[in-house]
């Protein structure tokens, strides 16, 4: 398949001689797709289409070669096979290799009196790439690869080499070398986290694979919709004899893809004690109104203070807040705001906040171009966050348009917030996280601050080394290994044990999942901290309890579960699984012997029994005394019966939860 294609690209052979006619040779580059390999082609133009002249690098050769023809019982392979360049490449895969090494300022000669420069190369053979100077004439970009080989200078003299570039940034990551601003090294850690994600899925099976080994932070920002069964294809490779590899081995792949996480609880002490508790009934739970302006101004006292705090919590999380109270209630629920503090200190507070946010803001704004230039990192920072806020939520009314200030505004809030952590700076995703923000908000500074504040929170996610993710996605697995130990056994005879479908939803909060309105709702009731902690957790088993039954029936393998999973975005009801969530919080509340993992996870008063470290022929989980649930203030409707091995039956009603939104 072919990726890029670009007439009119020349080797300057022999740059400065007059009255040569071999000085310019005009060529066809490619970069193409083939046996999930990307392959970098270059060949002259006059023998760009002729499959009887093909000669490529191994990958232990210089990958500059001259073209010579083919054996004869090789090239006469069918007139049919040779009308396409598809034919070429199965030409190349007959052709013996045959390595003629040149500098770059010594052409060869050809049988035919014409200087035939070509080459081919591997793109997981490539070092770097040194770009031109600006101004100087034609662009040309010098491709360097891993064994120190450096190709000839290609010459764009039909438009530039930036496509070239975007095209090779969707399989490789590039940055600028702090050595040489023109040089583009491959694979730079400094951004491996930020490598862009907005169009994973329309890349062939190569790039989405070494995508997942290398950043499953971006490769799964974006979903899977179109993944079929060539993942597998592209893992097992070309070589029949591993296609008959074991299921365990794709979990290894997946285990390899983020270095420390392990999710194979029957090898873990205990695990076993949690498949066999039972959990009792789930209760059905209701949720109520919103809570409106006037309700919430009735709870504030002579100075502004708000009083029942805890109360108000539990409102919050059970109803939400009606769209004209978030802009104030908000600042409370991610700490902006003290929730004891009056309406004065508030004041001063915002005004003390105003000034410390627009000294962080003059501070990248004062840099000059000059500074920029030496300052890679803050180009980079940039550079993500320009690509970034012109793609976020752009068919909301805020931030539709061309030139909207809403955008201006969230450009300047993420490049103040490189001055606030300089060290995680901007990586992608994080602009979703502050749409929501800048909208409810409408201010620059105070969304700023909120932002701060919910970055606190979310900052592991981003973080190069994944800790915060590795402990969500085992935790994760802990839950609803106790809910469904069944449903669990089969996600991982799928070799989907590891949850990773669910790792766009941790990674930014579900931010993609439901609509934008819908967000706001979700979001203000996690913030609160209620049930208990991890909540987010319990909306993952919420929601895949609700897709059980679907994926089981219908016997999904590992690339349905994964197109299933990413199909389900805006099609949540989060009425329906705030309800779902909440039932399953009050249901391991009410268990007596709740484990002691899954006490810890959700927060629950620590046992003073410890969990035995060996497996014995009578393990017994360690319960959790006393819950840590405020079960009191959570009126239940009504309970139905519940087995750990059928959790759909006790799901709440979606007609009982449904309330209509603010």
């Amino acid at each position: 398949m072919i990726i890029y294609e670009q007439e009119g690209v020349y080797i300057h052979s022999s740059c400065g001689k007059a009255n040569d006619q071999d000085s310019l040779i005009s060529g066809i580059l490619r970069v193409l797709e083939k046996d999930a390999e990307v392959i970098v082609d270059w060949r002259p133009l006059d023998d760009a289409l002729d499959s009887s002249s093909i000669l490529c690098a191994g990958k232990d050769s210089s990958s500059v070669v001259e073209w010579t023809q083919a054996p004869k019982e090789r090239a006469h392979r069918g007139s049919d096979q040779q009308s396409s360049y598809e034919a070429e490449w199965d030409m190349v895969t007959t052709v013996s290799f045959k390595k003629k090494p040149h500098t770059n300022g010594d052409a060869p000669g050809h049988r035919n009196g014409k200087s035939k420069w070509s080459f081919l190369f591997s793109l997981a053979d490539l070092k770097s790439v040194k770009q031109s100077k600006e101004g100087m004439g034609w662009s040309y970009l010098v491709f360097c690869l891993k064994d120190d080989v450096m190709l000839p200078a290609l010459h764009f003299h039909q438009g530039d080499s930036k496509l070239l570039i975007e095209s090779l940034e969707k399989y490789v990551v590039l940055c600028e070398s702090p050595q040489d601003s023109r040089t583009l090294l491959v694979n730079c850690q400094n951004k491996s986290l930020s490598q862009s994600f907005e169009n994973l899925l329309d890349e062939p099976a190569y790039g989405l694979i070494q995508k997942i080994k290398k950043d499953p932070y971006t490769a799964t920002m974006v979903g899977f919709s179109k993944v079929t069964n060539y993942i597998f294809d592209s893992l097992r490779g070309s070589d029949p004899s591993t296609h008959q590899r074991p299921p365990s081995e794709m979990a290894d792949f997946l285990s390899d893809a983020i270095p420390g996480l392990k999710i194979n609880q029957q090898e873990e002490p205990g695990f076993e004690v949690i498949t066999r508790i039972d959990l009792g009934e789930r209760p059905v739970v209701q949720r109520r109104e919103p809570v409106s302006l006037e309700e919430w101004n009735k709870s504030l006292d002579s100075e502004g203070r708000l009083v029942a705090v805890e109360s108000m919590k539990q409102k919050i999380f059970r109803g939400g807040l009606s769209h004209s109270l978030r802009k104030q209630a908000w600042k409370f629920l991610l700490g902006y705001f003290p929730w004891d503090s009056t309406k004065e200190e508030r004041t001063q507070l915002q005004k003390q906040k105003t000034d410390e946010y627009f000294r962080m803001k003059l501070q990248w704004k004062s840099v000059s171009e000059a500074q920029e230039k030496r300052n890679s990192r803050l180009r980079d920072y940039r550079s993500l966050i320009e690509k970034d806020v012109n793609r976020t939520d752009r068919t909301n009314k805020f931030y539709e348009g061309q030139d909207n200030p809403g955008l201006i505004l969230l450009h300047d809030i993420l490049m103040t917030y490189c001055m606030y952590d300089f060290d995680l700076g901007y990586v992608q995703g994080m602009s979703d996280l502050l749409s929501p923000l800048l909208y409810v908000m409408e201010n620059e500074v105070d969304a700023f601050w909120c932002f701060a504040s919910y970055m606190d929170q979310m900052h592991q996610n981003f973080e190069e080394q994944m800790q915060g993710m590795k402990t969500q996605l085992i935790q994760l697995s802990t839950l609803l290994r106790l809910l469904d130990s069944g449903f669990c056994s089969y996600l991982e005879s799928q070799d989907s044990g590891y949850l990773y479908f669910c790792f766009r939803w941790l990674l930014i909060r579900f931010k993609r999942e439901f609509s934008f309105l819908d967000i706001l709702r979700l979001w203000e009731v996690m913030w609160t901290e209620l049930p208990c902690k991890n909540f987010h957790l319990l909306l993952c088993c919420a929601i895949l309890e609700s897709e059980k039954q679907q994926i089981m029936a219908k016997h999904y393998g590992f690339n349905e579960i994964l197109k299933h999973i990413n199909e389900l975005s805006m099609k949540i009801d989060v009425e329906d699984i705030l309800c779902k969530a909440e039932a399953i919080s009050l249901q391991m509340a009410q268990c007596k012997e709740l484990p002691q993992a899954v006490c810890e996870i959700l927060g629950l008063q620590d046992s003073e029994i410890t969990t035995p470290d060996s497996d014995t022929d009578e393990n017994v989980g360690s319960p959790c005394p006393v819950s840590a649930f405020p079960s009191s203030t959570l009126p239940i409707l009504a309970a139905s019966e519940a087995k750990d091995d059928s959790p759909t039956q006790t799901l709440a009603s979606p007609n009982a939860c449904r309330l209509t939104p603010a």
